[in-house]
């Protein structure tokens, strides 16, 4: 084959993931050898690991992770609270914006994490499936973001809802948000796999029922749908996974969510997937 014949936007894609790769085999060595700090660090999480386990339930906001008491929001709520951080944004907008459409494992992305060279609108909601967030896509289409990271699909598996339908949402987000911001950047991020038999969260049983392979199989899909869509597909599986294709223990708080390094990680793909 004729390295001519492939497309420019393929041949960087297979670069930004060598990269991506490299940069993260480092991080997981220096994992490994700061394992008390790794401990203590998913000690820190776990405080939180009921809100994001909950799908009912919620945090304070993320802008204020270190609030004490818990408040019980109910999805109601969480929707106001997100269209109320929007319209702030849209009412005194930033020069770079940057927006994270998703579930818990967006929700809980440390702000102090996240790359400094923008500024961040999360739009993650606990418990989150691809229908809800399609519904709610318009809470900040004034927002008028540079770049829009999308993950969504690992809620819909646990509730036993088809793979083909997470895909077909999937596909109505991007074109949504293709219509909604003709101007940014939107970014399809891969669905993170789990860590099996590994994992101790308390809906363990039900994890185990989603072979990771079907992850596999609809981040393939999502691939397409990006290309066939015109928009971008970040592929963060194979930087979490394991020999085995499980969500490396050393990343995660209890087999689904991530920890602090495992957040680290994901702010690297970020950093170098969307240089400024």
């Amino acid at each position: 084959m004729s390295w001519s014949k492939i497309p420019p936007w393929a041949l960087l894609s297979l670069a930004t993931n060598g990269i991506l790769m490299l940069t993260v085999i480092l991080l997981i060595v220096r994992a490994e050898s700061s394992s008390s700090d790794l401990q203590n660090l998913s000690g820190l999480q776990g405080n939180g690991s009921s809100a994001i386990e909950n799908a009912s339930g919620s945090q304070t906001p993320v802008t204020e992770p270190e609030l004490g008491p818990r408040h019980q929001w109910n999805y109601d709520q969480w929707l106001a609270q997100l269209q109320r951080e929007a319209e702030a944004i849209a009412a005194n907008p930033p020069e770079r914006l940057g927006v994270l459409a998703g579930d818990s494992i967006s929700l809980w992305f440390p702000p102090e994490l996240l790359p400094p060279q923008r500024t961040w609108l999360n739009q993650g909601i606990s418990g989150e499936v691809s229908s809800g967030l399609l519904k709610r896509l318009p809470l900040f289409d004034k927002s008028n973001p540079e770049v829009i990271f999308v993950m969504i699909g690992i809620n819909d598996l646990i509730r036993g809802i088809a793979p083909s339908e997470v895909v077909e949402n999937q596909r109505a987000i991007v074109r949504d948000l293709v219509w909604a911001h003709p101007n940014a950047r939107i970014v399809v991020q891969s669905i993170l796999p789990h860590s099996g038999a590994g994992s101790t969260w308390e809906g363990r049983d039900r994890l185990l029922t989603i072979p990771n392979e079907q992850i596999r199989d609809i981040n393939r899909e999502l691939a397409a749908i990006a290309s066939e869509e015109g928009v971008e597909f970040l592929d963060l599986y194979p930087l979490f996974a394991d020999s085995q294709g499980n969500l490396r223990l050393e990343l995660t708080t209890d087999g689904l969510h991530l920890n602090e390094q495992g957040y680290l990680v994901w702010r690297t793909a970020l950093m170098v997937f969307d240089p400024i």
